[in-house]
């Protein structure tokens, strides 16, 4: 049963995802396959989770654990019952109900009761020596907002200077989409059993799951002989997507990419695109834009091709190009609206973002060449629903958005998705530094620029959308988040799009230290 810590060894967390639900059906056949009970998998859950908690918080010595009325609770009581048994002083706190405890859940506690242990109602006040919060109260299962007596607890342990480590999920996140709908523990370390779930990694996760850490209970094995429904995609899969060039390469070899878009006051925009295209590796890169920004395009990247946006352009351009990306300050007047009628009909890949997609939004089609990648605004206003909406379910809103337009669907955000009519991924790369204008620009000219070199759409999706937050990611750690300007990307974009230079960082790594 080897530990893994997902940012501290990412290489070593797994890269499927499956939903809590079939989880929790399939627990009983995966512990039989084994000849386990589900109490030793519950035995196995507690030993791991102190363990943890006990390698990062080696120095506390008063423990208050928190246990719901379900198995997450039983997972608990093991836990109170092995710190109780190194001397560490546990003070147990658990929730009432007029339900019987699961059978499992059941031998925990009283496990704990035999070894002396004492349960104490949940109203009991605090002292004020606690070092660590453990919380048991709400496993997977969770559906709604917690009850008024849990959320008090949730709010009094947030409040608390010691930090909360929780079992398997953060009491209050909803396991298969992230979303918090009540109070919701904010944890320090999340340690998450058997398989991950997508509500660790999309929606408000990250505001509330702190470190991850993954335990398999030994049913490595098991899981291997499933299909999983969701990939978790990082920086360890870029090398299936991007292999190195060969040294004959020529630019004709790696793509003819056109970008569309720039009105009045919003050249920034699509010049933002069109040097990340170029940053991406994109053979060639022409830009159509307002007659106006030419100059000042050519000026600042020389290696563009920039035109002004007219009929005539616009048709050799189609004709020329391998790939469109439409969009990025293209507006929303006539000038816009004929750019995009005439690019509808394109029949090789093409990508919509930004205005494109409001444009869409109010004349829906299905296209199976195209690439969307709305933010949350966008995708409330393709599926004609709420951003509150959205963001509550994250993973049936891209798949709406599959069914109602077609082609790949990339729903931007923390825990950006990624989805076509066969398949969904979670992007586990970004950073809240990328809260600020143009990154989505930036995005689109990555992910265009892949297209351009021949990769499948999921694959340039995928591959886009890791180099992107990838890139962010090192910015942020040399620089923080506040103040990450999207074309900052371009100074770290090109370790990610070239991931042979990330093997070579990590195999001199690893000579140093040896």
């Amino acid at each position: 049963m080897t530990e893994h810590t997902l940012k501290k060894n990412p290489a070593s967390i797994p890269h499927h995802i499956w939903f809590a639900d079939w989880l929790r059906e399939a627990e009983a056949e995966a512990a039989d396959s084994l000849g386990l009970t589900l109490y030793e998998l519950m035995l196995r859950a507690g030993e791991a989770t102190f363990e943890v908690i006990r390698r990062c918080y080696p120095a506390s010595r008063h423990w208050l654990v928190l246990c719901g009325h379900g198995n997450n609770g039983g997972d608990g009581y093991v836990v109170a019952r092995l710190a109780q048994a190194t001397g560490i002083k546990v003070t147990l706190l658990a929730l009432q109900s007029d339900n019987p405890l699961p059978e499992e859940a059941s031998q925990a506690r009283e496990a704990w009761l035999n070894a002396g242990g004492v349960i104490h109602a949940p109203d009991i006040a605090w002292s004020g020596d606690i070092d660590v919060i453990v919380d048991g109260m709400l496993g997977t299962g969770l559906r709604r907002a917690p009850r008024d007596a849990i959320a008090r607890l949730i709010r009094h342990a947030n409040s608390h200077p010691a930090p909360v480590v929780a079992i398997d999920i953060p009491s209050g996140l909803l396991a298969d989409s992230g979303a918090t709908p009540g109070a919701t523990i904010q944890a320090a370390h999340t340690i998450t059993f058997i398989a991950l779930k997508p509500g660790l990694f999309t929606g408000k996760a990250r505001d509330v799951v702190g470190d991850i850490h993954y335990r398999s209970l030994g049913l490595d094995k098991w899981l291997q002989g499933q299909v999983a429904p969701v990939a978790r995609y990082d920086v360890d899969c870029l090398h299936h997507w991007l292999t190195p060039r060969r040294p004959t390469a020529h630019k004709g070899d790696h793509g003819r990419l056109v970008v569309i878009g720039g009105d009045a006051g919003t050249a920034g925009a699509i010049r933002m695109a069109a040097e990340a295209a170029l940053r991406a590796g994109a053979g060639l890169v022409r830009v159509l834009t307002r007659a106006e920004n030419v100059s000042a395009l050519l000026v600042a990247r020389p290696e563009l091709m920039v035109h002004e946006l007219t009929e005539r352009s616009l048709s050799d351009a189609l004709e020329w190009a391998d790939v469109v990306v439409i969009g990025p300050g293209l507006g929303q007047q006539n000038w816009g609206k004929k750019a995009l009628q005439k690019v509808e009909n394109f029949r090789k890949p093409m990508l919509w973002d930004a205005d494109a997609l409001n444009l869409l939004s109010a004349s829906p089609d299905v296209r199976h060449n195209r690439v969307i990648t709305p933010h949350p605004g966008e995708a409330a206003r393709l599926l004609n629903c709420s951003v509150a909406e959205i963001e509550y379910d994250r993973l049936a809103a891209a798949r709406k958005l599959v069914k109602r337009y077609g082609g790949c669907v990339v729903l931007k955000g923390a825990g950006t998705l990624v989805a076509d009519a066969s398949q969904m991924g979670i992007i586990d790369a970004g950073n809240a530094g990328m809260a600020s204008g143009g990154m989505g620009d930036v995005l689109s000219g990555i992910i265009g620029a892949l297209l351009a070199q021949k990769l499948e759409a999921w694959e340039a999706v995928c591959a886009g959308c890791v180099a992107h937050g990838a890139a962010a990611d090192a910015l942020a750690v040399k620089f923080g988040t506040r103040g990450m300007l999207a074309t900052d990307l371009f100074t770290t974009l090109s370790r990610f799009v070239n991931p042979e230079l990330l093997e070579l960082e990590s195999f001199s790594g690893a000579s140093q230290r040896t």
